[in-house]
């Protein structure tokens, strides 16, 4: 939960806006009852996490300028889980939290929100199925709204929740793209990656790059993440979303993990750390202390703080990585201050993420749609509810929004490469979002939190194949037979201390083995 908590109050400060940017707006905001004293209304705008310390910045994120522009209209924000209650909790609670409970909470009884803004296509999709929402398309058609300067991607990611009818519209989201290095690309003859290119066909040009023996001079081909290794599990999480695979069944007993899709995902990206096509823990840990003890030879007490000789794309050691929008950041803080780090300046591009052309074509990974905004079906207030929908999506409001520097506006015709550089701005809207965790897993995984222990034997057993003790059909036929006899084991005992038998290395994350809907 406080991963989440950083995650949005990052946004919400990254995007705070100020009072001196709502002139240009006034004029066009004010209707002929906004100045009538008798025609007071309050709109109740729900959110998922929040609370009183942090309203200021909620407000700056989503509904000064409208409050401000619409004097009549009182904002109150109700989160669906307040931080400032949640803390005093204990940490099994604040784990396991029924996020779907709580947003029906403030849904529903006496005085129930007038709009709900989530954060994940998930729980929209839940909201949908459960009736709780109104249609937006009825609402777009009456006001005449056109929909064609919204970025196709995003407004078909929202449909897809919602039988391809709108439920909510996000005025924002957080694409990735394959950032690649062109002059390594240039260096070794090898033409670059274009848009719209297959796993098969990246995966192919990343291998062209290297030695395959790693180590703390190699070059590498391609990485899942800016920062370098992982357990290579984690990565198969990224790979594998848009494919929608399940680790187990909906009722979290039976494992389906020994098929041949899961033995294509796993034999790819153990391959990609067997020949160092991604650097492994162990390169990496070669190229720390390499830096470290040229820092120890040559230092004298005044080195110059570098965020980046860590990371390989910017040392000129990575030929491509996956990276998310706000990745630009540190592209452009490095170029500016490359001479100061005695390094070299990075001549770069983006394209499309690779993606499964048969299986999953148009989705994409590790892409998000922030602050989807949605009426609820028993708003008290519908009528402002639809006019602060309207108002959160419109041009005005894309216009401001377009300036974030860790979001980027779902309006095209805001969306330009930041001033002072070029590349392929077309690369981070042309795919879908992959799937997310269901609601009705999530739920599963809050009343079974040992669960969590299939993810570490998952990645158990994918060191077995890293190591070479064991052939990935062989850890696949372990991963079955040993995760349907814990399985029964995490039924027996959901939530209470038991030894798992796991052994070995444990690593946590990869939520791939949290089943994707």
């Amino acid at each position: 939960m406080m991963d989440q908590r950083k995650k949005t109050v990052r946004r919400v400060v990254a995007g705070g806006l100020t009072l001196s940017l709502l002139v240009p707006l006034l004029a066009a905001c004010n209707d002929k009852n906004e100045e009538d004293p008798n025609n007071r209304r309050t709109l109740r705008i729900g959110m998922m996490y929040g609370s009183s310390q942090d309203e200021s910045y909620y407000r700056q994120q989503y509904t000064d300028l409208f409050e401000y522009t619409h004097k009549n209209i009182d904002i109150e924000l109700i989160p669906a889980i307040d931080w400032s209650e949640q803390q005093f909790e204990t940490p099994d609670k604040q784990q396991n939290v029924d996020q779907l409970a709580k947003v029906k909470e403030i849904m529903t009884g006496a005085n129930p929100v007038d709009i709900m803004i989530v954060d994940s296509t998930a729980m929209l999709s839940q909201l949908v199925q459960e009736n709780m929402l109104k249609p937006l398309d009825p609402l777009i058609k009456e006001d005449k709204i056109d929909l064609s300067d919204y970025v196709p991607s995003v407004i078909d990611g929202i449909k897809e929740v919602g039988d391809n009818q709108l439920f909510a519209l996000t005025p924002t989201f957080v694409p990735s793209a394959l950032f690649y290095n062109k002059t390594l690309f240039q260096k070794n003859n090898i033409e670059p990656p274009r848009d719209g290119m297959s796993w098969d066909e990246v995966i192919a040009l990343a291998k062209r790059f290297g030695d395959g023996k790693g180590g703390k001079d190699a070059t590498f081909g391609f990485s899942f993440n800016q920062w370098g290794a992982s357990d290579g599990y984690s990565d198969m999480a990224q790979y594998a979303a848009p494919l929608g695979l399940r680790v187990y069944d909906e009722k979290g007993e039976k494992m389906l993990v020994n098929t041949p899709q899961w033995e294509k995902v796993w034999t790819t990206i153990a391959d990609l750390y067997k020949k160092h096509v991604v650097p492994t823990q162990e390169d990496m840990q070669k190229i720390y202390e390499a830096q470290n003890k040229d820092v120890a030879v040559g230092g004298d007490g005044g080195q110059v703080y570098n965020p980046y000789q860590n990371q390989l794309f910017f040392s000129g050691k990575m030929a491509m990585v996956l990276g998310q929008y706000y990745m630009l950041n540190d592209l452009e803080t490095y170029n500016k201050n490359y001479e100061k780090l005695k390094m070299t300046k990075l001549d770069w591009d983006v394209v499309t993420v690779p993606q499964f052309i048969n299986e999953a074509p148009g989705i994409g990974t590790n892409i998000s749609l922030s602050a989807l905004t949605s009426i609820n079906a028993k708003a008290a207030n519908p009528d402002d509810a639809w006019e602060f929908v309207k108002f959160m999506n419109g041009e005005e409001w894309a216009k401001l929004k377009s300036r974030s520097s860790y979001e980027m506006t779902a309006r095209k015709s805001f969306i330009k490469p930041r001033d002072g550089m070029s590349y392929n701005i077309d690369a981070f809207t042309q795919l879908k979002p992959a799937p997310q965790q269901s609601i009705a897993d999530a739920k599963l995984l809050q009343e079974r939190p040992n669960l969590n222990y299939i993810n570490q034997l998952g990645s158990t057993e994918f060191q077995q194949v890293l190591s070479g003790k064991l052939s990935v059909k062989e850890a696949l036929k372990e991963y079955e037979e040993k995760g349907n006899d814990l399985l029964q084991k995490i039924k027996l005992n959901p939530k209470g201390q038991f030894d798992p038998g796991i052994g070995g290395d444990v690593y946590g994350g990869g939520g791939i083995a949290r089943p994707l809907g």
